[in-house]
């Protein structure tokens, strides 16, 4: 079934209606609704391939190293199928260069980021996936500004591309390299926008030259807790990493801090995280930000113990703790070192496995949606 065929269910929140839609690019369609596209464009359909091929696999952007297009159809074939999508605005460097934030500009004025990380065995690309997010959690910079639009399938696989040439340029210390990861935790809910969303794992995890040829366990798809869409994640067929934004495991302070939680309860939404684990046999990672005296207290360690032990302990979760990155004048703030690591033992003394998540680029804007805002 190609992308266009696939009906997305209702939205949770709405992107703002009336806005113009991004140019058409050949990331945005399957295989074979670039040939079909292509002949509609008075174009012959093979081109699509050829054009695929410098896109995904060379990882060319300037059309004059497309040399066996014919050179007086050139400029309108890369118009027609590879037409600009951003465009990078400011990028700053961390970790020795091996973190790069960039700020991208899309075509109707919209900023979003991406941030590449290299480590020694691996680079992941942190990708947006909206212009904004209709979320609204408080502690968050992407929340505070409300959400613009959706992103196109193809404006997210540009920026994990961007992030391809960049390390098979050799422009990021280490040598030449390719992307290994993929995380759907930038700016945005990935499952708002699930059907470019889907749309983009599929070209990301699709052969080359049909797509960047990646493995579907090096992508993680994060959410706040869009139950529906995480009952349909799990049937796609795609074993991808569920990432769940939980940061609370009772109702009373998950409704403050994960406004949709008052829509799906903790229970509800941890249900359906344990039902993606059963049905893809994939561990969900249960992201939990910790704050300082909000919800970092012994007592809720055990309590979150207590809600993932009670789906079962066959390894079907790790928690992921993760240091918050305060955002200007927040009162939201990172929890002392003491309280985390006794938040820690005491999820290991219940048999949940439980890190810390290593943090980069705080001294770039780090918080997610910082840059933007500052841009902004």
């Amino acid at each position: 079934m190609s992308d266009s065929e696939r009906t997305p269910l209702p939205l949770v929140f709405d992107e703002p209606r009336g806005r113009k839609k991004p140019p058409r690019h050949l990331a945005d369609l399957a295989p074979d609704e670039r040939t079909a596209y292509a002949k509609e464009l008075g174009l012959p359909g093979f081109r699509a391939k050829q054009l695929a091929t410098h896109y995904f696999a060379r990882l060319v952007d300037d059309p004059a190293e497309m040399t066996d297009l014919p050179a007086g159809q050139r400029e309108d074939l890369v118009a027609g199928l590879l037409p600009t999508l951003m465009t990078p605005l400011r990028t700053m460097e961390a970790d020795r260069g091996t973190t790069r934030k960039t700020l991208w500009r899309l075509f109707d004025g919209a900023l979003v980021e991406s941030v590449l990380m290299r480590y020694p065995d691996r680079a992941t690309m942190c990708v947006s996936s909206q212009a904004g997010c209709g979320m609204a959690c408080p502690f968050c910079a992407t929340g505070q500004g409300g959400l613009q639009r959706n992103m196109s399938t193809a404006e997210i696989v540009e920026q994990v591309v961007a992030g391809a040439r960049a390390l098979a340029r050799d422009e990021v210390p280490g040598g030449p390299g390719r992307v290994s990861n993929v995380v759907f935790m930038g700016m945005g809910e990935p499952l708002a926008n699930y059907k470019a969303v889907i749309g983009a794992v599929r070209r990301l995890t699709e052969p080359t030259p049909d797509g960047l040829g990646m493995s579907a366990r090096g992508v993680t798809v994060s959410t706040v807790g869009l139950v529906p869409r995480m009952l349909q994640l799990a049937e796609e067929g795609i074993p991808v990493t569920l990432a769940l934004s939980l940061h609370a495991p009772d109702d009373e302070l998950r409704n403050e801090l994960v406004p949709i939680n008052t829509r799906y309860s903790v229970a509800e939404t941890v249900d359906a995280a344990w039902n993606y684990a059963r049905t893809t046999k994939r561990r969900v990672s249960i992201e939990y930000a910790m704050m300082r005296g909000i919800n970092d207290q012994a007592w809720r360690a055990d309590l979150l113990g207590d809600v993932l032990q009670e789906r079962g302990d066959w390894g079907w979760v790790h928690v992921n703790l993760i240091p918050l990155n305060p955002t200007p004048g927040s009162k939201w703030t990172a929890s002392d070192p003491a309280d985390e690591r006794e938040f820690v033992r005491r999820l290991e003394a219940k048999g949940i496995p439980t890190t810390v998540r290593d943090t980069r680029g705080r001294e770039i804007d780090g918080a997610c949606g910082q840059l933007a805002a500052t841009e902004a």
